[in-house]
């Protein structure tokens, strides 16, 4: 299997694992893997439209939907590791919907490391 199939199938188990954690159902879900791997939970939030978004240039961040044409709004970001167990990614919701602030927006390089990405969600399989 080539690192593009192994992400493409790797990312959707994990999703679905950082989802079930979380409490989204399968629904509130998407990912998809194109120049950029991201991915998106929508979530249910105190007055305001959330959602826990994930690349693998930046991981996870908490975000405020607004106008469907303008980008969301980042109000946390849970930093390194790129791929936290789905425990560490719920928590983290949590903490923010608890009022707590996130981390400073991470950089994982700027270079994409497929191969890396690949290797990391090689354990969902």
């Amino acid at each position: 299997m080539d690192d593009s199939a192994l992400i493409s199938l790797g990312l959707a188990r994990y999703v679905q694992a950082v989802a079930e954690e979380v409490g989204v159902p399968p629904e509130g879900t998407e990912f998809e893997v194109s120049d950029t791997a991201t991915a998106y939970l929508g979530l249910e939030g105190p007055g305001r439209d959330l959602m826990l978004l994930w690349n693998e240039r930046r991981g996870w961040s908490i975000a405020v939907e607004t106008d469907p044409t303008d980008p969301p709004v980042v109000v946390a970001h849970l930093g390194r590791p790129l791929v936290p167990p789905p425990d560490e990614v719920a928590r983290f919701v949590d903490e923010v919907l608890a009022g707590k602030s996130g981390g400073a927006e991470p950089e994982f390089g700027v270079e994409q490391d497929r191969q890396g990405l690949a290797g990391r969600l090689r354990e969902y399989l």
